[in-house]
């Protein structure tokens, strides 16, 4: 495709799996302009906690769980999972306040971690507990319960880690505050 085709290219996919989680309801919601908070910010550290420390299952379906093979080996994997709960019409944000804080500077969605994206692939690297079969139990995983499964990667560092990436100060802010610098 060149870039001066117009018309995208329509994909299609089939969930792998799906998520159970104990997190029933997600901490952002798409609004009709911005993204809003559900949660005050005093609230965001324990929030922050209480995600690292979930322990979440996900299922892999029947006819994918032979590619499941070797992943206990690793002690990490990537998780690539759909916000199932996200109003499609709210798919058409361009800009928001990231994390819904008024207090940042308004970003285009492709520069924010915003579930409400015009294709709300989510990604989340969490630590692999033990594989039974067709489930794997991580901690760590934000997804709500039954958000479906698009893939699954194991983490490697040769292709993850990035040696002086560099982030704007908003980001730096948000870290600080939830006392993420050293994780």
């Amino acid at each position: 495709m060149s870039n001066t085709d117009t018309k995208p290219l329509a994909l299609h996919f089939n969930p792998v799996g799906k998520v159970q989680s104990p997190i029933k309801n997600p901490i952002l919601k798409a609004g009709e302009s911005d993204i809003e908070l559900q949660k005050r910010m005093d609230q965001m550290r324990a929030h922050h906690q209480e995600i690292n420390d979930t322990v979440s299952s996900l299922f892999i379906f029947e006819p994918w769980t032979e590619l499941l093979d070797g992943i206990e080996g690793f002690s990490h994997i990537v998780v690539l999972y759909w916000p199932h709960l996200i109003d499609p019409e709210r798919r058409k944000l361009r800009k928001v306040h990231p994390m819904g804080r008024k207090d940042l500077p308004m970003q285009g969605i492709f520069a924010t971690r915003s579930p409400a994206r015009p294709n709300p692939v989510l990604v989340s690297t969490v630590r692999l507990l033990k594989r039974e079969g067709n489930v794997l139990t991580v901690k760590g995983l934000e997804a709500v319960d039954g958000s479906p499964l698009i893939d699954i990667k194991p983490y490697m560092r040769a292709y993850h880690d990035v040696a002086k990436a560099t982030v704007p100060e908003w980001v730096h802010r948000i870290e600080r505050e939830l006392d993420m610098d050293g994780e």
